[in-house]
Order: C-alpha cells, then structure tokens, then sequence
C-alpha cells in the first residue's frame, strides 16, 4: 500500500512540514525527515491531532471504522509487533528439533530487537557486506546501520546456518521536540548548496541542467556570466548554488575557515556505483558536518541500478532513507532533465527542517568564493553575503586588501543595488585581488577599511605568515596526546589495494588506550593526491600511506600548510606506529628525504643492462647509487636503487631538474611509460 510523504501531507494541508513531523512523532510514528512514509492509519491520526476534519467518506477506509472510535483503534497494529515479535518464535518452535542437528555446527545467536545487518555479522563472525547481500537476495535492501526486518530473521538463519533469537523491543520513550529559537531580526535565507561526486558521473550536467530550468531569461536573452555561483527558483524557494562543483573547492574554501555550504548533493552514477571521488566527497562533506542529499543520475542508461548505489552507500555509513537511514535520495536524469524539481523540492525540505536564517539588517559580512584581476574592470571578486545586506558604495576590508562597492552584477550580469543572506554577486572596486576563502566585512568608510587593511598586512609581513613545519605539528600532537585525558588521533589511510586497506581499517579499530581514540577520516585505495592533504589539513590529520607515496603537488602542499604524511611497506610497522601516536611516544630515528623524481617518457632496450627507462627530470636530482623507488598511479611497484645514469652516451654521476637522462634500476626491468622514478635519502635523526 502507497505511503503518503510527511512533506506531501503538509503540502495537502498547506501547513510547515515540521509541524506534521511533531505530530507524527507525538503519534508513536518511526519518522526521521520529512521524506518519510505514513500509512492511512497514521495520516488519520496525525490529521486528527493537528484538528483536521474529514468527512466520513474520507475517514473510512483510512480507520475501518466509526470516525468516533478512529483514535482508540489506530495505534493498536503499531503496538501488536513490539509486543510480540514475531522473530522470537522462531527459536522456541526449532529447539524441539535441535536434538537432530549438530549442534557443533549450528550458531546460537541472541539480537536486540533493533539489530542491524553489521550486529549479526560481529555475533556470526561474517562480513557486513555477506548480510547485506542476503537480505537483497531476498527483496530487502537493507543497508548495514538499519534494523533487520522481523521477517528476514528466519531466513538470514537458514542462510547462515543459526538459530537467531531476537529480544523482546522495550517500549519506545517520547522523542523530545527541540525547537530552534530564531534570534530576533532573523529571516529565512536561501540555502547555498555545493554538488560533489566522481568525475563523469554528471555534476556539470546537473548543475547546468538545474540552470536551464530554472532560470528565466530576461528581455536582454538570459545573457549569463560565469562568477562561482548562482541562484535559482522553483515556486517561491529560492536556492543558492556554488557552481565550482567538487570537493577540492569546497575544502579549499574550509580550509581557510569559510563554512559556506549548507547542504551537499552527492552525485553518484546509477550505472557505475561508488567510485574513489565518490568516497573522497563523502568524506569530506562528513568532516564539514554538512546535511547530505544523494542524486542518483543517470537514470536513463542501461544497466542504472538505483538499489545497489544504496547498498553501496551503506558500507560508506551513508544509509538512505529508502534502507531505514536519514539520508534523502532522489533518482534523476541530469541528461534528459528528469527528476530535477523532485530533487529541488527535497534540497527545500531539508533546508526547511534546518531552519536557516540569516540577519538581513547592518553591515554585510561574508566570504569570497573567487577572485582574479580583468583586464576591464579591474580586481573583481565573487562574494556571497552572510549576514547584513551589501549596497553600493559599501567601504570593504577582507584580510590585507580594502575597497569601495562600485557596482554589483548577479550571475546574469545584471547590475543590482543589493545583496541580502545567501546572495551571490561579482564585486567590482577593491584595491587589489583579494583571495578565495577569505571573509569579507562592511566598515565605517573607506579611510577605516583602509587602515585595517594596513595594519593587517604589516602584521602578516612581521610574522612572515610563518606555517609551523610538519614535524612542528607532529610533536605539538603528540603532546597533546601524551598529556590530555580525552585526546583523538585523526588519519588517513591510503593504500596499494583494496585488501590492504581493509586489513588497516581493522587492525587500526582495535588499537585503543584509556581516555584516547582514532578516527579514521578518510581511506582508499591509490596514491596519496593534494586531496587528501586538503582534508588532513581541515581534518587535523596525519596522512598514512601503505605501498604508495605522494606526487610531487600532494608533497609540496603537505610541506606548505604542514601536514604530516609518512609512508610504510610493512604493514606491523604502520600499526606499530599508530599506536606510538595514540600514545604520544613517537620518535622516529630515522627520517627519509626526497632528492628528486623522473618522469619516464620512453624505454630503450640494451643488450647489457636491460631495460633503460627515457626520462625527464621533474625536480630535485638524479644521482647514480642513490635509492629509488618506481611509482605506478602513486603505487610503489619496485624499491631499490639507481644502478645507472647516462646523459645522451656517457655516464655521469648526476642529472639536474629540467633535463632528459637515461635511468636504469639495478636488477629490475619492468619499467613502463608513465611511471615516476622518486629518488630519496635515509638520514639519522638525533633523539632529543
């Protein structure tokens, strides 16, 4: 039978959606969002509870009985299956025949009533993912953090072989309704928005498509221009998108302090499933704290599996509300502009739960999203207001750079006088670019806004914006691990496979101390990218590579904001020293140090020392002798040393950045085009 959405019920009776959800919950109902389902029954009392009238023809096939007696008899079937649930018998009525079975063979296995997937596999010593899987072989997509379904119990037992006696449910408390106070002065803002997701899997798509139906062109055509975000409307919703798709930018502007986002749409291919930017998004929006919403795209292609997208999401504690989680989803077709208002609508019922308000009265504040110098008007920045309203001839200070509101243009180049919360526009007037991530404010005039400006650059120029090193982070950590009685370790873990990295993310659950934890903020599979030093420096984490390294960007960025990154090849020694971080005891003796890398660029066959790898030197120095590894996709496929070196027909010693040379590893040859040759130094470290 068809479920009536809370969102849709209080569209039905032009009510706040919050008020249904109050209702329903005060009911007994199970609901989490406003997406969630109601039966008739449920819709009948919640009506009634917000003193709805229905006639007596509506009423009847809702209760089934009497309008009189509709509240007495409603609630009952609800209570009938926590009373008694009918997993318990399953048990009791196969015990007499136990004595038939081997017992060695057969698990006994007791469940809370809310058991989940991942509950039954730790009591059956089994994968997460071989429950899951069971329960959509029979119809039940469940993801791995939901409760089991009562009627999936006896065949998750015929499936693995168990006798699974589920506890009697307790009776469920009253969940408190906590409403927001609004500050006074405050009004609904438009949500801003940022759409993440693995490459190809439609973001641009989406976010043009979003565009064009949305968007109403004006008497001047709809000429737009590109300034990093845009608003669009559907009815009387208003919504602000960052059209800068993808989790580098969103975490770039984090970074710098800039919590703009409200909520993230994650992108996910229905043909292709969870991929490693998929993951990597996910991530990142978990580390902001930002309320999530899945488009399923891709809809219209052969072979688009919407279900298994979902399981997928599970393993990822990414569970949609179709499994029993709080997390919306919507199918679409980004091509063929299905699903898109669908998808919007629930974009403004999440943002309606979260009651965004912005004060529209006083001096703007805000951040700037981009930034650069046009050869016509100078250095514009795109902002997007935060609170107050921006106006013309507004005197501006962000960081070291100030400014004077000359004029003001929304994303279709229309000069506007205005710009309240959540609003985007391209600022013409500061005095020299100012940078991306940066916030920005209104000051009393330009002569204030100007010597803030100064002193804020004479303060930066006396500091020298000196960064604390890697190592400097690191022993301020450990610090604070080794003192502090709640003290958590943030990482990230990469590695060469993904059997590798599974091993890890167990071995690294069970490493514990009193008063300390780990959490694992990010892991995958590949080489260590200037992504992952992005998250680990919002994140506060140190970056653990297993069998791979950093490119050259990822290593330059972790050395310029300090980010620790250490790598290993055995993997006791990466748990050993994990659990020497968790305890503040970390001190290495020995430190490794890059002397440079080549790219290979052709392979030159030769008689007498094999395989010589045509190379290009990126940075630092190629020295004969010296250790090298040779990387493949970030992946250390071979450890060993240079055993020549040769410039056009001689052998030389040492070939510079910038130059070709001929690379050949000692006793080894198999060397492809592509590959990256790192060359690196073991130097003691003094214990202090």
């Amino acid at each position: 039978m068809a479920k009536t959405r809370v969102y849709e019920l209080a569209r039905e009776l032009d009510i706040d959606s919050k008020l249904v959800l109050e209702a329903a919950r005060e009911a007994g109902a199970e609901v989490k969002t406003a997406s969630s389902g109601l039966d008739e029954a449920m819709v009948a009392t919640v009506k009634e509870a917000l003193g709805v009238t229905t006639s007596p023809d509506e009423s009847a096939p809702e209760v089934e009985t009497p309008a009189a007696s509709a509240p007495e008899t409603v609630n009952e079937p609800a209570e009938e299956p926590a009373a008694v649930p009918a997993p318990v018998e399953a048990p009791e009525a196969t015990e007499d025949e136990d004595e038939d079975e081997d017992e060695d063979d057969l698990a006994l296995v007791s469940l809370a009533a809310d058991a989940t997937p991942a509950d039954l596999a730790d009591a059956l010593d089994v994968e997460a993912g071989e429950v899951v899987a069971a329960l959509i072989g029979m119809g039940m997509p469940v993801g791995m953090t939901a409760p089991i379904p009562a009627d999936a119990i006896d065949g998750l037992g015929e499936k693995f072989n168990a006798l699974i006696e589920v506890e009697e449910a307790p009776e469920p408390e009253p969940v408190p309704v906590v409403r927001r106070e609004r500050p006074s002065g405050s009004q609904p803002r438009p949500p801003v928005i940022t759409v993440m997701g693995h490459v190809d899997h439609g973001k641009t798509t989406l976010l043009d498509q979003i565009r064009s139906t949305s968007v109403v062109e004006d008497e001047h055509g709809g000429i737009t221009q590109h300034i990093g975000a845009y608003q669009v409307t559907l009815g009387d919703d208003l919504f602000t998108f960052l059209d800068t798709p993808g989790h580098e930018a969103f975490t770039a502007l984090r970074a710098r302090g800039a919590d703009v986002t409200d909520i993230v749409i994650l992108v996910v291919a229905a043909d292709d499933g969870i991929m490693p930017q998929t993951a990597e998004a996910i991530s990142h929006s978990k580390a902001a704290g930002v309320p999530m919403i899945v488009a399923v795209n891709k809809m219209d292609v052969p072979g688009a599996d919407p279900y298994s997208v979902r399981a997928q999401l599970t393993e990822y504690e990414v569970v949609t509300e179709e499994l029993g989680g709080e997390v919306p989803s919507v199918e679409v077709s980004a091509l063929k502009g299905e699903g898109i208002e669908q998808l919007l609508e629930v974009v403004g019922l999440v943002a309606e739960l979260e009651e965004l308000t912005g004060e529209p009265k006083g001096p703007a504040k805000g951040v700037v999203i981009e930034a650069r110098l046009d050869k016509g008007l100078g250095p514009v920045a795109t902002v997007i207001v935060q609170e107050g309203t921006l106006k013309q001839s507004d005197a501006l200070l962000s960081g070291a750079i100030s400014g004077r509101v000359r004029a003001m243009r929304d994303h279709n180049g229309d000069i506007v006088k205005s710009a309240g919360p959540s609003t985007p526009v391209l600022v013409q007037g500061w005095g020299d670019v100012p940078s991306a991530g940066d916030t920005f404010e209104v000051t009393k005039n330009e002569r204030v806004a100007r010597k803030a400006a100064e002193a804020e650059a004479m303060r930066l120029k006396t500091e020298g914006q000196v960064i604390p090193t890697a190592r400097e982070r690191l022993a301020q950590l450990l610090d604070q691990l080794r003192t502090a009685d709640e003290a958590e370790l943030a990482i990230i873990v990469k590695a060469d496979a993904q059997g590798s990295l599974e091993a890890i993310r167990e071995s690294i659950s069970k490493i514990s101390r009193e008063g300390g934890k780990i959490t694992l903020a990010h892991g995958a599979v590949g080489g260590i990218t200037e992504n992952d030093v992005s998250l680990a420096e919002v994140t506060e984490s140190v970056v653990v590579g297993f069998n791979v390294r950093p490119d050259a960007p990822a290593r330059k960025a972790a050395e310029r904001v300090g980010v620790e990154v250490r790598t290993y090849n055995i993997i006791y020694e990466l748990l050993d020293e994990i659990e020497q971080m968790l305890v503040g005891r970390l001190a290495p003796d020995q430190l490794e140090v890059v002397l440079g890398s080549a790219e290979v660029r052709e392979i030159f066959k030769t008689p007498r020392a094999g395989n010589i790898a045509g190379s290009y030197i990126t940075e630092g120095v190629v020295q004969r002798g010296a250790k090298a590894r040779l990387l493949r996709d970030g992946i250390v496929i071979h450890d060993g040393t240079v055993g020549s070196l040769r410039r056009f027909k001689d052998d030389v010693r040492e070939v510079a950045a910038g130059f070709e040379c001929g690379i050949g590893l000692d006793g080894y040859n198999d060397v492809k085009v592509g590959d990256v040759i790192e060359l690196y130094e073991i130097q003691e470290v003094a214990r202090t």
